[in-house]
């Protein structure tokens, strides 16, 4: 019977084994584990994936890889794996040289063998010592900084954009947690959602020594997520996984990967730290799938019909999971956003909203740090100047990476006109969450702490990559005021005005820049437009507070000011330091204004 080579087949033949492991697989091709991980990646050697609900793991065909290893050309600088004796054998192709070797029997010849030895034994002496000098001169540095890129959506469809866009805040959110790493916030990350630049060009721009990126694919309830951890130095791709799942079981699936993360770039994480990684719990698919398009739907929003969409998702993941803690913390954001004077909501409505939501979060999962940030917010709003500095600094505990509680922080401590430490919270914001609270949060921050023109570069940067990012367009119409700049001020914000449809908190700052640069009919048909609204429907008095402290009418602007005062709007939170108020600090009610709101 002829011999078979390995893994052949014949005819009644039992089928192959095959071989279920990278070790199996290394094992039978005469190598090790990652030489052949690098054939799989480079050459296309025959290696399959299992499909369960375990970590993702290979298989391979044994006759696969005969007819694999037949048809490759080894490469020039590779090991061929010669063997000891008389022959040598080729690991890769299976073939041993047995051709007899030379004997040398006389003196001399054995002199030149045996100088030939000592030679070859000091050149590998020589050569181990140099290789190991540049292993350690080579050594790679410790990561202390990552970034996760956006996961790309692989499954064809536009429309599941928002389940890669989750998975990879969930993913920033555990990894966040871990005080020994820096973790870039999503703002800056989303920026390379389709990126131009290579990965040491993205990590340059981040100030990261790593990179997370992967994909997303979906048949139906099951997700297959593939991560990969590249060196941003080196460029060097020195972990990959795939990790297959029901979509229940998602959770569980962010878990396990963002502690396979951090046990492979080797940073230190406490037992608490430890503890929060490993939280997961079932969730139904329909729960999930609506909470992520709310947080996909509030990422998009500029209006209140936009912001009005994503409080619909989450209540509809609160309907269909009450004890679904992520739902509330998205509802308590929404309702944040709809609350601001440039929204144009009803802050009386929505700040009570937030609270519950937020505080319902917590109820059910007091490690929500985004929660802890969300209540902190109102209660700065509020002016429960104690109990939100007491929440921030319970976020920055469980969540060192977050840019929000940076940003946060840093408004509290502008708001007590503490303007140093307001910059150094900024600033660390900055590192966090560099192409986004660098310009629009820190440009507010450098506004209310009067550093007019390092705002407006600041805000300029940013407004050459987002043109059309209504927040940065609004501080930048702010400081431009404030930089008696007020003919630039006005393009700037009839621009945000556009795109916000024409908010009250707009049209209020807008008044103020076209009265300030000598247009004064301009500003009064912004007030006229404002007047008849408000007999229509609400208008936040802070946007005319702003309007007629523009044109300098200081007595409607006190009437306002009351009016502002019983909204509690969030406008008050810098009566103490809001550069706006200049003209009538020195007014004993305004004075009293100072006192009331708890800044005195």
């Amino acid at each position: 019977m002829d011999e078979l080579t390995p893994g052949t087949q014949v005819k009644d033949q039992e089928p192959e084994s095959r071989l279920d492991s990278w070790k199996e697989i290394a094992a039978y091709l005469g190598r090790d584990v990652t030489t052949v991980q690098r054939w799989e990646k480079r050459e296309g050697m025959p290696v399959h994936r299992h499909l369960h609900d375990k970590r993702g793991s290979v298989y391979a065909l044994p006759s696969e890889l005969d007819a694999w290893r037949q048809g490759r050309r080894p490469r020039p600088d590779e090991d061929n794996g010669s063997g000891a004796g008389n022959g040598k054998t080729d690991k890769a192709t299976g073939t041993t040289d047995l051709t007899p070797q030379p004997v040398f029997m006389v003196r001399r010849g054995w002199i030149a063998v045996t100088a030939g030895v000592l030679a070859v034994m000091v050149a590998i002496t020589y050569g181990v010592a140099l290789r190991s000098h540049r292993a350690i001169v080579a050594a790679p540095s410790k990561i202390r900084s990552l970034a996760v890129l956006p996961l790309k959506n692989m499954t064809g469809d536009p429309g599941q954009e928002y389940l890669a866009d989750g998975l990879t805040d969930a993913l920033i959110g555990r990894l966040a947690g871990i005080h020994d790493l820096k973790v870039i916030s999503r703002t800056s990350v989303m920026r390379f959602k389709n990126p131009q630049m290579t990965v040491p060009q993205i990590a340059n721009t981040l100030g990261v020594d790593a990179i997370v990126e992967g994909s997303v694919m979906r048949e139906g309830n099951r997700i297959r997520v593939t991560a990969q951890l590249i060196r941003a130095s080196t460029d060097e791709h020195f972990w990959s996984e795939t990790y297959d799942r029901q979509l229940s079981d998602v959770f569980s699936l962010e878990s396990e990967l963002a502690q396979t993360i951090a046990a492979k770039v080797e940073v230190t994480v406490t037992g608490a730290e430890q503890e929060r990684l490993a939280a997961s719990r079932p969730v139904a698919p329909d729960v999930y799938e609506s909470y992520s398009r709310g947080e996909f739907a509030l990422s998009q929003s500029h209006s209140q019909a936009e912001i009005m969409n994503s409080i619909a998702y989450f209540q509809q993941a609160i309907d269909k999971d009450s004890t679904f803690a992520p739902a509330y913390v998205g509802l308590a954001d929404a309702y944040s956003n709809l609350g601001t004077v440039f929204i144009g909501g009803v802050a009386d409505e929505t700040r009570p909203k937030v609270l519950r939501a937020a505080n319902k979060a917590l109820q059910l999962d007091p490690n929500l740090a985004e929660a802890h940030v969300q209540l902190a917010d109102v209660l700065r709003e509020e002016w429960q100047w104690t109990d939100a500095e007491a929440e921030y600094k319970r976020a920055l505990e469980l969540n060192p990476n977050s840019a929000a509680a940076y940003e946060g922080l840093g408004l509290w401590l502008a708001c007590h006109g503490r303007a140093d430490e307001a910059m150094a919270a900024a600033e660390r914001g900055r590192e966090l969450d560099p192409l986004a609270v660098s310009f629009e949060d820190l440009g507010w921050t450098l506004f209310q702490t009067r550093h007019y023109k390092q705002g407006v570069r600041e805000l300029r940067s940013a407004l050459v990559d987002r043109p059309d990012d209504f927040g940065t367009l609004m501080d930048m119409g702010f400081v431009l005021i404030a930089d008696e700049h007020p003919d630039q001020a006005i393009p700037v914000l009839e621009k945000a005005a556009a795109l916000s449809h024409r908010s009250p908190g707009a049209l209020g700052v807008l008044a103020r820049a076209y009265a300030h640069a000598g247009r004064r009919d301009d500003a009064m048909r912004l007030i006229a437009e404002l007047e008849s609204r408000r007999r229509k429907g609400y208008v936040p008095a802070g946007a005319m507070v702003n309007a007629y402290l523009g044109i300098g009418d200081n007595e409607r602007a006190f009437q306002w000011l009351e009016k502002a005062y019983q909204e509690r709007s969030n406008m008050l939170q810098f009566v103490k330091v809001h550069p706006y108020f200049d003209p009538i600090r020195n007014d004993s009610r305004f004075s009293d204004l100072v006192r009331r709101v708890g800044l005195s």
